[in-house]
């Protein structure tokens, strides 16, 4: 029971991704790889085409600094247990580049 990272508790502490492991970029999907070799030169070439996006290393390629991101709300939610009551956060953020695109 459980599996190897215990019950769902402790994953997502801390603030984004460490700098300490920038490792190289090795893409996985067929638009990372043309986006790599710099066959796809832009972001609206693929939002042309209703392509996924199935790697964050692709936006950061095209985007990186430009990045920001604002929390908008942050609010409680509370899930019944035998023990009492668990209380999590639920947060919606808004992450772009201040030039139209969103995420």
């Amino acid at each position: 029971r459980g599996g190897p990272r215990g019950r769902g508790r402790g994953r997502g502490r801390g603030r984004g991704r460490g700098k300490e492991d920038q490792k190289e970029w090795v893409p996985v999907t067929k638009l990372g790889r043309l986006v790599r070799e710099g066959k796809i030169d832009k972001l609206e070439s693929i939002y042309l085409f209703s392509l996924p996006i199935k790697e964050f290393e692709i936006i950061d390629f095209f985007l990186g600094a430009a990045l920001n991101d604002e929390v908008l709300k942050i609010m409680p939610v509370q899930k019944q247990t035998r023990a009492g009551q668990r209380t999590r956060f639920k947060a919606f953020v808004a992450i772009g580049d201040n030039n139209g695109h969103i995420g």
